[in-house]
């Protein structure tokens, strides 16, 4: 019961603080070349001192309560990387062991000429994070890469969905499903 509490708590307060530093207003031009009235600035949260563990603890009940079982999660960089972080420390909070990666638009031409960063995806159930998604196409070129790379993806999760088919696309064309911990009607964006 406390667990519920301490989520439902969490989420209040992570859903307070990305309206009040994520949310920007003004027209401007979205990664998708689409153009919004608004932006959600998710960094803003991400990168926050007490929102990025609150993100962590929402991403993780979110996972948890939809039955994804996974060992690391992370996405393209830039945006997924401090979630992927966030989530990990929520993991080991609760005494869990997930790590993060990172997956890099373009595999390496140097080094160990990787795409995917970090303790490794192959073999193992991962989850694509993402900060936001508009058409769901930063979340799909990580998905390719985490299979390129052998890792099972069994999910695609999200910090805000702007409703703008991102969900019904990376569904279709990546076979998972895609979670968001908040819809944009919920940030008064509707």
């Amino acid at each position: 019961m406390t667990a519920t509490l301490d989520t439902a708590a969490a989420r209040a307060r992570l859903l307070e603080l990305i309206k009040e530093l994520a949310v920007v207003r003004g027209k401007v031009i979205l990664s998708s070349g689409k153009e919004a009235d608004y932006y959600i600035d998710l960094r803003r949260i991400s990168l926050h001192h007490e929102a990025s563990r609150l993100t962590g603890q929402v991403m993780l009940a979110m996972l948890d309560d939809a039955g994804i079982e996974f060992e690391t999660a992370g996405g393209l960089t830039m945006g997924a990387d401090p979630v992927g972080t966030a989530l990990m420390h929520a993991a080991g909070d609760a005494g869990r062991a997930i790590d993060a990666f990172v997956v890099r638009k373009a595999q390496k031409s140097y080094g160990m000429g990787r795409q995917v960063e970090g303790p490794g995806v192959d073999g193992r159930d991962v989850v694509v994070l993402e900060d936001t998604s508009t058409t769901g196409g930063s979340a799909l070129t990580a998905v390719e890469g985490v299979r390129k790379a052998g890792g099972n993806v069994k999910a695609v999760a999200v910090i805000v969905d702007r409703n703008t088919g991102a969900k019904e696309r990376v569904e279709a064309e990546a076979g998972v499903p895609y979670l968001f911990a908040f819809g944009k009607d919920e940030l008064g964006l509707d």
